[in-house]
């Protein structure tokens, strides 16, 4: 074996193999139980980032456990076709050709947008293999291969029929630089340091009401003020008729509990076009809805009448512009009482980075609210369960208050809608411009729909189109549905749910039986990564740096359920250690001559050093299959560390290092390679790089083989109902060798001195062992000569509790006693100062109020790294004292 591991050497060949070989193919004709989970398919555009490393991740490590069970696993990978994404990425293409999308015309454009994604659109998925993620590849899927697009038609069309899609003019999202609506997962909130504007409304009777506002500008399109209707301050007013400032329109004061009386100045202007809370109130009270921003947000009074001159000249300017001139007009007029700072959160396009305007406009919707009702009934009826449980509630939450689905987008880029216009502008819905024409009539000229589906339209189909459907095949029979599907609280309403709700109305089934909710990846600190701040994390470099068995074991470990995950490369680097522990231990074995005995039967085992860690072994299967059973990633990571680290790498290893030039020898050997076998297999999922290396190296199987290796059990690891009686002379073993360390580190004595150890009543099989094992516990524990205590404690010793014995080191001579204890009460003082600080800062309510979650959770972390330290000083003292 090579010294050490190295992850660039090794990595891609492995990968090919498998790959290759067939490893990652589902097997629709074969009896095996089916094992599901489909890909959240990434962007087309987009590039391997720390989000899709842990989901990836997870994925993966569930797929390669089932594999290893002989489940006939189907990993469906694929991306998407990220309409705007994607359109954005071509468009600046274009522009650094000097050439717009509209001067080459639909057509050419599509044709440069797929000319695009056959020589640039596969990054992420072949980054992904970096990661080591074991997908069916020969099934990828694009969200617009014609076999999806196929299935989105159906869809559009029986929806339509049904009368659950639809046209309506309502409010959406509208991105004034792309001129489409988005949805609100592409809508980013920013903390803005804007103002409030205080203005005087006329009302008739010469009284006046004074509104606030944010948006000064949208008064143009203003149709009522709103009061709350207990608010005795205004109810004299509820009725009468305001005076529009700037514009004269005459408009009502209504009573609406939208107008909170702690709010403001307690009246609100209503512009139903503009605000979607007063698209609500408009609707309640039959208010016009009058437009005054186009589709690049510039003034329009084409929908408000008559206009005084003022208000004519603003014609055709930005929004913002506006906003200027109107208040400086009303301060000309003294309508503005005053302007107020007034932060406040403010939408913007996540991509195009422009403030986002509510957009009264004529869009296609979907019945979301009665295609909810069965997904709800599958998650109340245990049909689909959440893990962690408690984001049903926040889907809940949702799905009850669910809004009309807004399914139209002003791009080229995506699918199609299906519909066509005659010239009277009577729709016909179709799956083909064929089937159109002929639900029109010969000789009726046709127009197709100018807009697109949102993307997560087409997405929603993703766990049957996949499989072919509409049409009936042998995938749908055996992998629908699925079994689990992993991905971020982010995305619940947006796919999650529309898959639920897709699911169950076209397969009648639910799409997956369980949802896997993980966290977000953060930094080390638990602040959310950001360009701005600089503490992006690339899990590229990583993998470049540290390799991908140490990025992969750093984000399972850390995904405990219902918590963020906290990652920066010094964790990543640490957790590389335990892969060069694992190497290392491997390559001592080769050296002592441990190889594979396939003869070797554990029940065999006689030496207590090897029934120990063959139990140990045993206990490990069950509590990683457990972790795995219950998607509890950091559990499974931490009992494969605790078993390999621990029990294997510095227990067994190290006591069996005099074994090997002993009679023992051969029993020893076979037991090192049998552990080091169920080893590999438990670590696998979660390290396949380098336990694929050692399986090959070491002639476990044939090259490859790990990954369809069976995965390890109780029962395959003992064999034959196997159950010996614990070897309690290890467990006493390693607890002396942990003590006499544990009292020797916190007294100082330095490592190169040997000390005496006296045990005080000790039973006679204590003594037994001691003498038994005194060259492990010589050389581990640094002991000189260990024995039974005769006559009294000596001065000057230090003690410890063991079972019914207590361990007796004499320090005469060892160490400056008194220098020692000066020492420890020093540090001690010093840890219980910083414990103090910390807790007075905890207990500060000013402070914890105000004070960001990341903060708070290092304070915490302080407060318990301090305590640890005061426990651990105070109990070297006590030996002292």
């Amino acid at each position: 074996m090579d010294k050490s591991f190295e992850p660039a050497s090794c990595e891609a060949r492995l990968y090919a193999g498998w790959e290759a070989s067939g490893a990652f193919a589902a097997q629709p004709g074969c009896d095996a139980e089916p094992y599901t989970i489909m890909i959240p398919p990434p962007n087309v555009t987009g590039s391997l980032h720390v989000g899709h490393a842990l989901t990836m991740t997870l994925q993966d490590i569930l797929v390669r456990y089932r594999r290893m069970q002989g489940r006939d696993v189907l990993w469906q990978p694929g991306t998407d076709h990220a309409g705007i994404a994607t359109q954005m990425v071509v468009e600046r293409l274009l522009d650094k050709e000097g050439v717009s999308r509209k001067e080459l015309g639909r057509e050419t454009f599509l044709s440069r947008v797929w000319q695009w994604k056959a020589e640039s659109g596969g990054t992420i998925t072949r980054q992904l293999r970096r990661l080591g993620a074991s997908p069916d590849w020969a099934r990828e899927r694009f969200t617009m291969d014609e076999g999806l697009s196929v299935a989105v038609r159906e869809v559009f069309v029986r929806l339509f029929e049904e009368g659950l899609i639809y046209q309506d003019k309502r409010l959406v999202n509208w991105d004034t630089a792309l001129q489409t609506a988005i949805s609100d997962l592409e809508v980013e909130s920013r903390d803005v340091k804007g103002h409030m504007w205080y203005i005087r409304y006329p009302v008739e009777g010469g009284e006046e009401i004074i509104v606030a506002t944010t948006r000064p500008e949208t008064m143009l399109a203003d149709t009522a003020v709103a009061v709350h209707p207990e608010n005795e301050k205004y109810q004299h007013l509820i009725g009468k008729i305001v005076t529009l400032p700037l514009t004269g329109r005459k408009i009502p004061v209504v009573a609406d509990e939208y107008a909170d009386p702690e709010k403001g100045t307690g009246a609100v202007k209503i512009t139903p076009a503009h605000d979607f809370n007063d698209f609500e109130v408009g609707k309640r009270h039959g208010l016009e809805m009058p437009s005054m921003l186009d589709k690049q947000g510039r003034i329009t009074l084409a929908e408000l009448g008559e206009m005084p001159d003022f208000v004519r000249s603003l014609e055709g300017l930005d929004r913002f512009a506006a906003r200027k001139l109107i208040v400086a007009e009303l301060e000309a007029q003294e309508l503005l009482v005053e302007v107020k700072p007034h932060p406040h959160m403010v939408p913007y396009g996540d991509r195009s980075g422009t403030v986002i305007e509510p957009f009264l406009t004529t869009q296609w919707y979907c019945n979301a609210h009665v295609l909810a009702q069965p997904a709800i009934k599958a998650v109340e009826e245990g049909r689909i369960n959440f893990v962690p449980k408690q984001w049903e509630n926040t889907f809940f939450a949702w799905m009850r208050d669910i809004q009309p689905w807004c399914i139209s987008r002003q791009l080229w880029w995506g699918h199609r809608i299906p519909a066509w216009y005659d010239e009277a502008g009577k729709v016909y819905v179709a799956r083909t411009a064929e089937e159109a024409q002929a639900k029109a009539g010969d000789g009726v000229t046709l127009t197709q729909d100018e807009d697109v589906l949102d993307t997560w339209f087409s997405s929603a189909l993703w766990p049957f189109s996949t499989l072919g459907w509409p049409k009936k095949t042998d995938e749908i029979d055996k992998y629908y549905p699925t079994d689990t599907l992993v991905t971020g609280f982010d995305i619940i309403f947006f796919w999650v749910a529309r898959m639920m709700m897709m699911g169950l109305h076209f397969m009648e089934d639910v799409p997956f039986r369980t949802i896997y909710i993980h966290g977000l990846v953060r930094d080390e600190k638990g602040q959310k990564m950001s360009k701005s701040k600089g503490n992006v994390l690339d899990p590229l470099t990583l993998i470049d740096e540290y390799g991908a068995d140490a990025l992969r074991y750093s984000v399972a470990a850390a995904a405990g359920q219902g918590r963020d995950v906290k990652l920066g490369a010094k964790i990543v680097e640490t957790n590389r250690g335990f892969i060069t522990k694992i190497w290392n231990a491997a390559r001592f074995l080769e050296m002592n001559g441990v190889k594979p005995n396939p003869d070797f039967k554990p029940e065999s085992a006689k030496l207590p050093l090897c029934r120990w860690i063959l139990e140990c072994a045993a206990s490990a299967c069950n509590a990683a299959t457990a972790g795995l059973e219950n998607f509890r990633p950091d559990d499974y990571a931490k009992v494969c560390y605790h078993f390999v680290w621990d029990e294997f790498c510095d227990w067994f290893v190290e006591l069996a290092k005099p074994s090997f030039s002993t009679g023992d020898a051969e029993e020893v050997r076979n037991t090192a390679a049998y552990v080091l076998g169920v080893m590999l297999r438990l670590l696998h999922p979660l390290m396949p790089f380098v336990t694929e290396e050692l399986w090959d190296h070491f002639g476990y199987g044939s090259s490859g083989a790990l990954i369809t290796a069976r995965w390890p059990q109780e029962e395959s690891v003992l064999h034959s109902g196997y159950r010996p009686v614990g070897p309690r002379e290890i467990d006493w073993l390693k607890a002396i060798i942990s003590e006499i360390r544990s009292v020797r580190s916190e007294i100082n004595v330095p490592p190169s001195v040997k000390s005496e150890v006296l045990l005080q009543d000790a039973s006679p099989k204590s003594l037994e062992w001691a003498e038994t094992y005194f060259e492990a516990i010589s050389r581990l524990a640094r002991v000189s000569k260990i024995g039974p205590l005769n006559g009294p404690v000596p001065k000057n010793a230090a003690q410890a509790v063991l079972g019914e014995a207590t361990i007796i080191l004499p320090l005469e001579g060892l160490i400056d006693l008194e220098a020692e204890k000066k020492r420890l009460a020093a540090a001690l003082a010093k840890a219980e100062g910083e414990l103090k600080k910390v807790q007075a800062k905890l207990g500060n309510v000013d402070f914890t109020s105000r004070a960001p979650e990341a903060i708070l959770e290092e304070h915490r972390e302080r407060e318990q790294s301090f305590g640890n330290e005061v426990t651990r000083l105070s109990a070297a003292l006590s030996r002292l004292a």
